[in-house]
């Protein structure tokens, strides 16, 4: 890939392209198209470089660094190279970008496999009908697609969001070489969400989600035309596949308010095609010392998981003094909690919206086990049992991976037990009591704990008794110094002997009587009560004897 090339004084011609042949203008136009006809008119037998000259006082946008390593070999093409979209957004916010969408007017596939070559990364057709492709680099990917139409302008004009409807030239770095046919500059300037044309949505309802994600993502108003376009979208929701669903509901996890966008995707009616599940618990009244209906709560929980993560993971400084306690004893595990929720689950999903996800799923088992009794008090017994069940249904319908709908289920399931572990414990729990927790959920364990610290919050609108708070924030930091310190000790104890050798100890045939006294070995290690082989072959005998 070349590194860089050899520009003749350019000056003249600010603000417009030129076709450079033999490092000498051969052609000057206001698009790439006419400079291209007058290089041919000029000189008939020569290849042309296209190139955006951009002033000399104009200050460049901050655009990713592979643009720079990428403009030469771009501005070599037969045909002018522009990137849209989303990084053209950010670059203009100041945000960065790690997907960068370019188009062209012919040949997409071809041109990234052409990319993927000179970088040394694969590519693939990602639509064979669009003639758009794929380049895969490590943190980053490329894709380039034909034009949506005849030309760049009818491109942008058939997109989405008129924030999303500006190019830039590949060869250019400022706002002077912006084209901007559909007034994004302006929206996004003015903060605003607007649509490029009244059928975008028709076209792809999809974008209702992701219009949901630019408003909370990007700080933008939704304008009210905007806001009923959304919403009359809502049922052709259930048309789009339930993959590109599920990546937009990722997405929208993955923003820093996810409890402002389930919130909104709930008041727009989005949230009842996506998920009618967590749809059903807006009218769920609860019983003191809940303080709003079922849905509400979930969203507060969204809302107080996600202050969480900034304090304890983030490291912000937080005014409020009940914070002081979760610095104290869960800050010493903050970089293993980040490794946590920060690895890839099934190659699709990282941790933390997985997190996310249990929180949002952690009730949703309360619309089915509501009752309420003769004083008027609102129960729901098995609600996490129930909402575990719920939770793996809906998570497999929108595809997700076997482990994360396992790992999901499991934080639903047990959301409940660290509050009863601190009730029943004072906040100490036994080395049993932390290694048959996290034996029944394993490494959900450490989401569940986060995800109570949320629910107590969101509960109490705050932390409520000081006691209660202090009892619960040591419970989870004990499960957390368990699981991070004494893992091999207590959490998954390292075996003082195998199936072999307790058949021979023992004289026992291979069967399930063997798996069950290795179980009840491993709890008896794990509680403190044994600590050698010796130890361990007398306690199975004396569990058969009994």
């Amino acid at each position: 890939m070349p590194e860089q090339i050899n520009l003749p004084d350019l000056t003249p011609y600010a603000g417009r392209w030129v076709a450079l042949a033999r490092d000498q203008v051969a052609g000057v136009g206001h698009t790439p198209e006419e400079a291209e006809r007058m290089a041919r008119h000029n000189r008939p037998k020569e290849r042309f470089v296209l190139w955006f000259v951009d002033p000399p006082d104009a200050a460049p946008l901050p655009l990713p660094a592979l643009l720079a390593r990428l403009r030469p070999f771009l501005a070599q093409q037969p045909e002018p190279v522009y990137l849209v979209g989303g990084a053209v957004r950010d670059a203009l916010l100041g945000r960065p970008s790690h997907d960068l969408d370019f188009v062209v007017p012919r040949r997409g596939i071809a041109l990234a496999f052409a990319v993927a070559d000179a970088l040394g990364v694969p590519a693939f057709p990602l639509d064979k009908a669009r003639d758009t492709g794929r380049v895969m680099l490590a943190e980053t990917t490329l894709d380039f697609a034909c034009f949506r139409g005849p030309d760049l302008a009818a491109d942008l004009r058939d997109r989405d969001f008129t924030v999303n409807a500006i190019a830039l030239p590949a060869t250019a770095v400022s706002r002077a070489a912006l084209i901007d046919p559909c007034g994004g500059l302006a929206d996004l300037e003015a903060g605003q969400l607007r649509l490029t044309h009244p059928g975008a949505l028709a076209q792809d309802a999809l974008r209702a989600l992701r219009g949901v994600r630019h408003v909370v993502g990007l700080g933008l108003t939704l304008l009210p035309e905007t806001a009923q376009a959304l919403r009359a979208a809502a049922p052709e929701l259930r048309q789009v596949s339930v993959e590109r669903v599920r990546d937009e509901l990722q997405k929208l996890l993955e923003t820093a308010a996810p409890d402002t966008a389930v919130a909104l995707l709930a008041e727009l009616g989005l949230l009842a095609p996506v998920l009618p599940e967590i749809a059903a618990l807006a009218p769920v009244t609860q019983s003191a010392p809940h303080h709003e209906p079922v849905l509400a709560h979930t969203v507060s929980v969204l809302r107080r998981l996600a202050a969480v993560e900034r304090v304890l993971l983030a490291g912000e400084a937080a005014a409020e003094g009940y914070w002081q306690p979760v610095v104290r004893e869960l800050g010493p595990y903050r970089e293993p909690l980040r490794a946590h929720l920060g690895r890839t689950v099934d190659g699709l999903v990282d941790g933390r919206v997985l997190l996310r996800l249990g929180a949002l799923f952690h009730d949703v088992g309360k619309a089915q086990t509501r009752e309420e009794d003769e004083n008027g008090r609102v129960r729901f017994f098995g609600h996490a049992e129930v909402g575990a069940k719920l939770a793996a249904r809906a998570l497999r319908r929108l595809t997700f991976g076997n482990r994360a709908v396992a790992h999901v289920a499991h934080i639903v399931a047990a959301h409940m037990r660290p509050l009863f572990l601190a009730e029943a414990q004072g906040g100490r729990p036994t080395r049993r009591a932390v290694y048959r927790f996290f034996r029944d959920i394993q490494s959900a364990g450490l989401d569940v704990g986060l995800l109570a610290l949320a629910d107590h919050l969101a509960t109490y609108d705050g932390p409520g008794d000081a006691a209660a708070w202090e009892q619960l924030v040591r419970l989870v930091g004990e499960l957390f110094r368990h699981y991070f310190e004494r893992h091999d000790e207590v959490v998954a104890p390292t075996p003082l002997l195998d199936g072999h050798a307790l058949m021979a100890a023992l004289q026992l045939a291979p069967g399930r009587e063997v798996g069950r006294l290795l179980r009840l070995i491993e709890e008896a290690q794990a509680a403190g009560l044994v600590t050698t082989p010796e130890e361990a072959v007398a306690l199975a005998r004396q569990a058969q004897a009994g």
